[in-house]
């Protein structure tokens, strides 16, 4: 838009330029021919040839005028001045054209050309003759105006149409990144594991670089997975032969005290072990693109298996999820946090275990609720912290919220308990969810 603002004022000032040397030249022409027509008199006039006079000076306030004076003895006007005269700025040189300004009959501004001549009459003696045109440059003025509106609606059209072309151009310059774009959030949202289509070649390198890199991504987070996975195996093995063997000398009295603080130091080991396993599983997850997970498959498998732990004390598991639900991650990880308060809220129920979920606000939030005797608020507290259990004789490790709480923040989440409406306790899991 500046440039063509640029472009505008220049072309006008150059239309402006050549229309006023043009009314230049047509002054000088009728100059010329004003000179060529004039023949003095034996009296000190001037007597004008009609053929070379320009018919436009026999018109009253035609625009166009002639003045002649010749010496002190007078001199003569053209007819378009009828009784008016024109006063130049500027006086007339001799042999030399003068320009200069003046006043005109209704105030018109004139462009005023002068020259002195010199004519000899018959007498033989030398006379100085001015002879003076000026022409109305109100011409040149609305020859300019006109230029300039065409000049106006003709750039105006020149710049929408190229603004029309630039966003056209953009748009389809940049479906290729558009494409790119809608790809890599289908990846994000696992609807998709690599970025498909044909691209131009200036953008193929880049497509081929990201694909490349999503590749190394699952295979440095794969590794690292497979590491700590076989370093839990591997101390789980001697932990189970020193459990064992702790146990074949719990009934010697020499060794009993020995082999309780075995146990004890197992126990702790197994559940440290459990609880780092889970948390790097799910911190490896979070580096892979394209996790995704339904949630209703994953809460009715976990209902159904959880039931049947649970079968002797008929526990009714109330599950409720719609199918168009998805959890930005890994089965394995949402099966570690939901399968923990599920059977959690299994151990203490009476009866029943109620399992909901919904999206708000572009999150995810899962509530598991049971019908058990509850817990207070400093209860609720307590029993957040790590390996805390506050009745010994529900079996557990006192772990499972614990890791709920570790792989709920690594997703961005976060988990709370509350009071429930069934009379127990409130399990509230909030996790970003796709949209």
């Amino acid at each position: 838009m500046l440039g063509l603002a640029a472009g505008g004022v220049v072309l006008s000032n150059a239309f402006r330029m050549a229309a006023q040397n043009n009314f230049d030249a047509a002054l000088q022409a009728d100059m010329d021919g004003l000179i060529a027509a004039a023949e003095p008199d034996p009296n000190g006039g001037v007597m004008l040839a009609d053929r070379f006079v320009n018919h436009k000076f026999d018109r009253v306030y035609s625009g166009l005028y002639y003045q002649i004076r010749a010496g002190q003895s007078g001199g003569q006007i053209s007819r378009s001045l009828f009784d008016r005269e024109i006063h130049p700025v500027d006086q007339a040189r001799k042999g030399a054209l003068t320009w200069g300004s003046a006043a005109g009959p209704e105030n018109q501004r004139l462009r005023v050309v002068s020259r002195r001549v010199d004519l000899t009459p018959e007498n033989g003696s030398d006379a100085d003759y001015i002879f003076l045109v000026a022409g109305d440059v109100s011409e040149v003025d609305r020859q300019t105006e006109d230029f300039n509106t065409t000049l106006l609606w003709s750039f105006l059209l020149l710049g929408f149409g190229l603004i029309a072309a630039i966003l056209v151009q953009v748009k389809v310059g940049l479906l290729p990144l558009r494409q790119i774009s809608k790809g890599l959030a289908k990846i994000r949202d696992g609807e998709a594991r690599r970025l498909d289509g044909k691209f131009p070649t200036e953008i193929a390198p880049l497509a081929s670089e990201l694909n490349s890199l999503i590749q190394h991504s699952e295979e440095v987070v794969g590794r690292a997975r497979t590491h700590v996975s076989n370093l839990a195996h591997f101390l789980k093995t001697p932990l189970s032969v020193l459990a064992a063997e702790a146990e074949a000398h719990e009934r010697d009295p020499a060794a009993a005290p020995l082999s309780a603080m075995v146990k004890r130091q197992v126990f702790s080991m197994r559940r440290q072990v459990d609880h780092y396993l889970a948390r790097a599983r799910a911190a490896g997850s979070l580096d892979v693109l394209g996790n995704r997970t339904q949630l209703s498959a994953v809460m009715d498998d976990l209902s159904r298996v959880i039931a049947r732990i649970h079968a002797v004390r008929a526990i009714v598991i109330d599950a409720e999820c719609d199918d168009d639900i998805y959890f930005r991650g890994e089965r394995q990880d949402l099966e570690e946090m939901l399968g923990n308060l599920i059977d959690n809220g299994c151990k203490w129920a009476k009866s029943r275990v109620r399992v909901r979920c919904e999206k708000a606000g572009g999150r995810l939030i899962l509530t598991v609720e049971d019908d058990g005797p509850g817990l207070s608020a400093q209860q609720r507290v307590q029993v957040g912290a790590r390996g805390e259990r506050l009745d010994e004789s529900v079996p557990g490790s006192g772990l499972g919220l614990a890791i709920v709480r570790d792989i709920s923040k690594l997703y961005g989440g976060f988990f709370a308990l509350d009071a429930s409406s069934l009379g127990g306790v409130l399990a509230r899991l909030d996790l970003p969810a796709i949209h």
